[in-house]
């Protein structure tokens, strides 16, 4: 088929690899370049990357609703576009433009998970699974037919970047499959069902500050959804700590934010229920340590208290 693609992130680039196996891509939509890294270098998105790697036409606009770029979208006369994690609202006009219209990969079971960040709020929702759907396209926010759905279980220590590994692969077999069909005319749309419908809202950074009076099993979970990003943050006498891994610890008690025990195992804080054992920290300008190499740099003692949150 012909194919315009449409995508940013890695996740997106991992369906673009799959893609080029089996079809002739006419153009690769990615978001303008943007300053990335601690030396906030202007970087090109691994779509992009990916895409001049292959000699593919790569089309940056800040919007798809001018006449210009939807002239330049419709002289392609693409059979179907595919969309992945792209970033940018596709209008009425540039969805109706492909012969099949537009498909989208999403990571999650729609209709479970509309929206941003669907990844990281299955893992702390503490769903037991996550999957990928393959979704016909319309004006509303992931609210279009279902043509395809696969899912994959949570495991109980996945991060959001161990899961999204497993959901960028599976998404890029899916689009294949879903292709498949499409051209067999065996694709067999299902409307979504709106009352199991929930949002995944974009995650922010002030959203990762530790608030010790939660149960541990919450702050688990947490942890896991927000590595590699905006990773668990809590404070210890002002100090800024990250949480890149920790363990749930049933039946400890004390008074949330306290610090039970600390030694090579890991720094034991007690919360509102149960306990967490912080196992892999960062201090400010530090890289991400095993606690036992945490601890020769900062000691914490048991006894000290970490700030509420």
């Amino acid at each position: 088929m012909k194919i315009i693609f449409a995508g940013t992130p890695q996740f997106a680039a991992s369906a673009l690899s799959a893609l080029l196996q089996e079809h002739r891509i006419q153009a690769v939509l990615t978001q303008p370049d943007r300053p990335a890294g601690r030396g906030m270098r202007t970087t090109a998105s691994p779509v992009k990357q990916l895409a001049l790697q292959h000699g593919l036409t790569v089309m940056q606009p800040a919007t798809l609703k001018t006449e210009e770029i939807q002239r330049a979208l419709a002289e392609l006369e693409a059979d179907v576009m595919v969309v992945a994690a792209y970033g940018l609202i596709l209008p009425k006009a540039v969805l109706q433009l492909p012969r099949y219209g537009c498909l989208n990969i999403h990571a999650s079971l729609l209709p479970r998970w509309r929206g941003a960040a669907p990844i990281q709020r299955a893992i702390l929702a503490g769903d037991a699974e996550a999957g990928i759907t393959i979704m016909q396209m319309d004006e509303g926010l992931d609210t279009g037919d279902m043509l395809l759905r696969k899912s994959c279980p949570i495991g109980e220590h996945d991060t959001a970047a161990m899961l999204h590994d497993k959901l960028a692969g599976m998404g890029a077999d899916c689009i294949l499959e879903a292709l498949r069909l499409l051209g067999q005319n065996r694709l067999a749309p299902v409307k979504q069902e709106e009352g199991k419908a929930c949002y995944a809202a974009k995650l922010l950074k002030s959203e990762a500050l530790i608030d010790w009076r939660r149960d541990a099993c919450e702050i688990e979970r947490a942890i896991r959804a927000y590595n590699p990003y905006p990773v668990s943050q809590a404070k210890l006498n002002g100090t800024v700590i990250k949480i890149w891994q920790a363990t749930l610890v049933k039946g400890l008690r004390g008074e949330p934010g306290k610090v039970i025990e600390a030694g090579k195992n890991g720094i034991t804080v007690a919360c509102g229920k149960d306990a967490l054992r912080l196992e892999t920290l960062q201090r400010p300008g530090g890289t991400a340590q095993p606690a036992s190499q945490f601890l020769q740099a900062m000691p914490v003692d048991a006894g000290r208290f970490f700030d509420a949150g």
